[in-house]
């Protein structure tokens, strides 16, 4: 099955707040597959839990989210993140220290359109060495490439300014060419550029930055 577009989905989260069960359903396929690879960066195979405690929150407090279908998004990152912290802190483990490269490929094994802007990259090289960056870094860089946000509402749900999250991906990048760098020099001289121009907005990484609402008001 296709996605459905920007417009399909926009219809969708109006009509979900008002009720619409086909509608949730059309969001939670749109945003499940992006939420379980964030929250697989974090918690490692625990995802699923942390994703299923996020959809509660976000089932609950739908009719009173206020907010377009990109501010959608970066509150329900919002909430799986809170939720993977949580978990953290019950397990008292380092986010991602134990999570096998396998695992992380496995969940971003369909369709990663969101990986171009690491042109010529294997992908689970890819994957392993995100899961390696520092978490600042890991979490910008997952924020814009796997969830899709823009650096305004990655800022939102990091507690950040859009110019630090911009930053963040933009060395988060820069490392990960670095490290393919003696293994694929061709790879690594495409994704230099590409990760400048992510950081700047010039190129973004999944869809373009916009204006709008962030989205991640009144996230507990």
């Amino acid at each position: 099955m296709e996605r459905a577009d920007e417009e399909d989905l926009g219809r969708a989260l109006r009509e979900a707040q008002d009720g619409d069960e086909e509608s949730f359903r059309m969001l939670y396929r749109d945003v499940q597959p992006r939420l379980i690879r964030f929250a697989g960066a974090l918690v490692g195979p625990d995802a699923e839990d942390v994703t299923s405690e996020a959809w509660l929150q976000i089932a609950r407090d739908l009719p009173t989210f206020r907010g377009d279908l990109d501010g959608f998004r970066g509150w329900t990152a919002t909430i799986t993140r809170h939720r993977a912290l949580d978990h953290l802190r019950r397990k008292s483990r380092r986010p991602g220290s134990d999570l096998p490269v396998e695992e992380l490929v496995t969940m971003a094994a369909d369709a990663d359109t969101e990986l171009d802007a690491l042109d010529g990259v294997a992908t689970q090289g890819a994957l392993r060495l995100i899961s390696e960056l520092p978490r600042d870094q890991a979490e910008a860089v997952l924020l814009r490439v796997v969830v899709g946000l823009d650096a305004k509402s990655a800022g939102k749900v990091l507690g950040k300014r859009p110019g630090a999250v911009r930053t963040a991906a933009y060395r988060g990048l820069r490392r990960l060419a670095e490290r393919l760098s003696p293994a694929d020099p061709d790879g690594a001289s495409q994704a230099g550029p590409d990760a400048e121009d992510a950081a700047s907005g010039t190129r973004p990484l999944a869809q373009s930055d916009k204006s709008g609402g962030t989205g991640a008001e009144g996230v507990t």
